[in-house]
């Protein structure tokens, strides 16, 4: 009697695909935001690795640092549904929302 090959694990089963946590596109690469920056948060007295995190997209990432300054982030938007309800970020993500995570963005 023949022997059975054991069943082949190759290709690999393909990914998903990680989603940005403010505009919710499944991005390639994501960067990690911390929603109380670092520099505020070791003042506090906390760890950095105890400060909360959330997984944005470059473009998404780069927007918050322009708009706001670390004492803005750590003090009135130091969570995913605060900058949510700020006007300048919920437009972007708007406007973010229709362009395709490959293409290039710059912010300004």
């Amino acid at each position: 009697m023949a022997r059975r090959l054991p069943v082949s694990s190759w290709p690999p089963p393909p990914q998903d695909t990680p989603a940005c946590a403010l505009c919710e596109r499944a991005a390639p690469h994501l960067t990690e935001h911390h929603l109380i920056p670092r520099s505020q948060g070791r003042r506090r007295g906390a760890k950095v690795s105890d400060l909360p995190t959330a997984m944005l997209c470059g473009p998404c990432h780069k927007f918050l640092h322009r708009t706001f300054s670390n004492a803005e982030l750590a003090q009135d938007y130091s969570a995913v549904d605060a900058l949510l309800e700020h006007e300048d970020v919920r437009r972007f993500v708007a406007w973010i929302k229709k362009q395709p995570a490959s293409r290039s963005v710059r912010v300004r």
